[in-house]
């Protein structure tokens, strides 16, 4: 059975920082697409961030206009897990945080929610203004 599960949520304030981590376990994701969504009260869920691999041992991470120069994805094949570092947090930024996983290389709008096979259960972030 494939997990997803996120950590490294909470309240921060405005300015600030947090890390999180998605570790995955029941298979690996290593050169697979993992990335993260968000959704806040009231929205629909929305892209945040994407590592997809590019080939030998090298990935590009992509991120949202939104969050552009302030958040910023990698991962760890080798512990299965994908983080986002998330610095200079803004309330807008307040929101649940989905970890993501895809079972196919290169699925074209990896912006879209509906072509990921496995989701997290999510943690929240929360930033004080």
């Amino acid at each position: 059975q494939v997990r997803l599960v996120e950590s490294g949520g909470g309240l921060v304030q405005a300015g600030g920082s947090l890390r999180l981590s998605c570790a995955a376990s029941g298979r690996t994701f290593s050169t697979y697409p993992m990335g993260w969504f968000r959704q806040a009260p009231g929205k629909e869920r929305e892209f945040v961030a994407v590592s997809r691999w590019n080939g030998g041992s090298t990935y590009s991470g992509y991120v949202a206009d939104s969050v552009k120069g302030r958040f910023t994805i990698s991962r760890d094949d080798a512990k299965n897990t994908v983080y986002l570092q998330m610095n200079s947090l803004k309330p807008e930024d307040t929101a649940v945080y989905y970890c993501a996983a895809d079972e196919e290389r290169y699925r074209s709008g990896f912006y879209n929610s509906q072509i990921y096979d496995y989701w997290g259960q999510g943690t929240q972030v929360t930033v004080s203004s």
